[in-house]
């Protein structure tokens, strides 16, 4: 049974760092529970990253085969504007965001004082 407000409508999450991982498992929790889910990261099936596995298209479809509505938006999540691009586009198709999980990753721990000034 798709988990659903109090107007009927199928909730909406939006799950960054998506493509694998724990952001990937809580997509999948999320479409088993009936939820849309916009699965956002910047591995996809045209542009990977890295060695890892996992694009945001898998996933997208792994949260539709739980029972949920997965779907695959690529996303630097270092980029304003892809990001705000995203938000744009859930008002849009949406009008509403229930849920947002922060999971992006982006090498944090690398970054000297220099750089996190920039």
């Amino acid at each position: 049974m798709a988990e659903r407000d109090r107007g009927g409508t199928r909730r909406v999450a939006w799950v960054t760092g998506a493509s694998r991982g724990v952001g990937r498992g809580i997509a999948l929790a999320l479409g088993q529970a009936g939820w849309t889910v916009y699965v956002t990261a910047r591995s996809t099936s045209d542009a990977r990253t890295g060695h890892l596995p996992g694009t945001v298209e898998s996933s997208a479809a792994a949260v539709s085969a739980a029972g949920g509505k997965g779907i695959p938006v690529a996303c630097d999540h270092r980029d304003d504007a892809a990001v705000a691009a995203v938000a744009d586009q859930i008002a849009a198709e949406h009008g509403r965001l229930h849920l947002l999980v922060n999971n992006t990753w982006g090498g944090y721990e690398r970054l000297n004082a220099g750089a996190w000034q920039e």
